[in-house]
């Protein structure tokens, strides 16, 4: 039987169009939606199957202060061990 977290990686394998044989070392790259700005570089974004995750910004976003608000389309990666928290790589 699969836990519930399981089923989770291979929905989010699926949305990002992964191979379910993937290497478990490589980061899954999803889309998301901004929902909530939280403080300290912290963001709320919906998944396209409604998951919301907690996300930060990465090190050259921020060096380059690309800003991000509600509604703004980004491209995340996620470790495979923990889906709950992404990074946001770049702004769509």
């Amino acid at each position: 039987m699969c836990s519930l977290s399981e089923d989770l990686l291979c929905v989010l394998r699926v949305l990002a169009g992964e191979n379910l044989m993937m290497n478990s070392e490589k980061a899954i790259q999803l889309e998301g939606t901004i929902m909530n700005v939280l403080p300290g570089t912290m963001f709320r974004v919906a998944l396209a199957n409604e998951h919301l995750v907690l996300a930060h910004i990465s090190g050259k976003m921020r060096k380059r202060f690309i800003r991000l608000t509600v509604g703004d389309r980004v491209r995340m990666e996620m470790s495979p061990y923990d889906t709950a928290k992404a990074r946001i790589v770049y702004r769509l």
